[in-house]
Formats: C-alpha cells, structure tokens, sequence
C-alpha cells in the first residue's frame, strides 16, 4: 500500500496548460494587431517589434546568466513582453530607445522583484512608463498611417481632447489613425481577444468591467454635454484601452487572484482612464490606470478573499 502513495505538496488539481502554452496563445491573439501594425506603419513597425523582442530577451538572458539562475527565455515571457512594448510605441521612435524601454521593462518591470511570477507591476507597461518619464516628446509624436507618407499628426484622442473634434467610428474601429502601432486597430484586438476569451487564456471579468465601466461613465458624460465630451464608441475604439482591457490588465501575475477583485479591478481601471482623459493633462490615461491598479492589488486580493469557516478576516 505504501508503495501506491504519492506524497507532494498542494496543488493537487493542476491545469494542464504550461507557462509556454500560455504565452504562445496570448502571442497568437496579438498576431492580428501586429498584422495591422505592419500594414499600416511598414517597416517601422517590423524594425520597431523585432528590436523590442530582441532587447527584452537578449535582456533576461543576460540577467538570470549573471544571477546563476536557469534561463528562462524559452518560456516565452520575455517574448511576450518585448512584443506588447512594441505593440504601445509609437513607429516613429527611435530603435535604440526601444531597444532600452525593452531592457527597463525587464529588468525593473520583471526580474529584480524575482523573476515571472513575482512581479507586482505589468513589465512592458513598466517599460513604456520608463520612456515615457525619460523621453517624453518622442513618446508622443506620431505619424499619419500610409504607404509612403510620414505627415506628423495627432492622435483621435489628442484631437478631441484640444480641438473637440471627434475621429469617425469606422476610421477608428479599421485602425486608419495616428497611434501606437498595436492600439489603432480595435477590430484586429476584438479578434485577439475574443480568441483569449474562447481558449480560456484569459478571464472575462477583468476586461468586461474595465469596457463597461468606461462605456457607463462616458455615456453619463456625453448625455450631458455632448458638445465637450465624446461618446462611449469613440472612448472604446481610441487610444489604448482595447489592447489594455485584453492584454495588459489581464496579466494572471499582476492582476487579482480572486473573482470579485477581479471585477473591483476592471471598475478601478476603467474609472481611472475616464478620469485621467476627461480632466487630467494627458489624452490618455490606460498605461497609468493599470499600473495604478496593479499596486492596489495585494490589497484587493486581502479584502475580496473568502474568509475561512470558522474563521475571520484579518
């Protein structure tokens, strides 16, 4: 009888899917936003994936090699991190500053709080606030989407926030705007995320109430007065919330283990972008609204667990 019994620590129900398996299917569902990325942006945008990924990856090899840890590079985090940091620059900057924004979102966004797992902020949002404090102009200039033209231009949220006037729905929803290269084109990330959605790499509860909550408090906001404030479609289909709600406030590490903190973070992040673009200085406030969250989320993990039989909370 002895010899029949496996002794090993908890969890004794283990899910079937790996570390790998799920990096390469989040990587599969950005594949439509790169698609558009390069159709729009050209080359600059394939330079501008292909650096980031190369310096996030090059990046953790380097570090665990020096730390004497196993390299983890062919789990594909790495990868995944230097692609959703391309995915939120704009093409026209420079490669060496993506190069280095893919190095800071490893180093400081992932492997000093311990490596993948450990983590408390989203690594390539990391990278991306790091550039942002750093070079701030580069981080928004942008370019007209065409084949051969470069024209300096603005994007649909800056446009609305300085001049009140709003980018047409279709143009937004097929990506044809100045923007990131993966956040102008909403359809390519419905797709992406409805693929996370099905597959089960992803749960819908953050990504609902972060959408909801923006289309609610937007709406409020237009009903009453809609000559200074945009509609919820605009908010949803701009900027960066499509690729935030799907692929940046989802991340299982920096996101709220339990169900109901889930919801409580989507609604924070949600409130935060509505606040942050409707009276703050930016036009856009997702990259903030997420890395603000995700330090709140220890907290939200403590107050929305259950609380044991017999027990109390603490």
């Amino acid at each position: 009888m002895k010899e029949n019994l496996i002794i090993s620590i908890s969890p004794h129900q283990k899910e079937r899917r790996d570390t790998s398996a799920v990096m390469r299917g989040v990587i599969y569902a950005l594949l439509p936003a790169v698609i558009a990325s390069i159709f729009y942006f050209k080359v600059r945008a394939f330079l501008l994936i292909i650096v980031c990924i190369a310096g996030a990856i090059i990046t953790e090899a380097i570090f665990q090699k020096l730390r004497r840890k196993p390299v983890t590079i062919y789990d594909g985090s790495a990868l995944l991190t230097g692609l959703l940091l391309a995915l939120v620059l704009p093409p026209t900057i420079p490669l060496w500053v993506a190069f280095l924004g893919a190095v800071m979102a490893i180093v400081i966004g992932k492997q000093i709080f311990g490596g993948l797992g450990q983590n408390i902020f989203n690594p390539a949002l990391v990278g991306r606030a790091f550039l942002m404090a750093t070079f701030p102009v580069m981080l928004t200039t942008w370019i007209k989407p065409g084949l051969f033209d470069a024209v300096t231009t603005a994007t649909p949220l800056s446009i609305m926030k300085f001049d009140k006037v709003i980018t047409p729905t279709l143009q937004l929803f097929l990506g044809n705007t100045a923007g990131s290269l993966g956040e102008t084109c909403a359809i390519a990330l419905i797709i992406g995320g409805i693929f996370l959605l099905v597959m089960k790499y992803m749960d819908w509860r953050i990504p609902l109430s972060f959408i909801a909550t923006v289309i609610v408090l937007t709406g409020v906001l237009y009903l009453m007065k809609p000559g200074q404030y945009a509609t919820s479609w605009f908010h949803l289909f701009s900027g960066g919330l499509m690729i935030g709600a799907f692929f940046m406030a989802t991340d299982p590490v920096t996101s709220p283990i339990t169900k109901k903190g889930r919801h409580v973070f989507g609604i924070g992040c949600g409130l935060l972008v509505v606040i942050i673009r409707t009276w703050g200085g930016l036009p856009e406030g997702v990259m903030y609204s997420i890395l603000l969250m995700n330090a709140v989320t220890p907290l939200i993990n403590r107050y929305t667990a259950r609380v044991k039989f017999g027990g109390r909370m603490k």
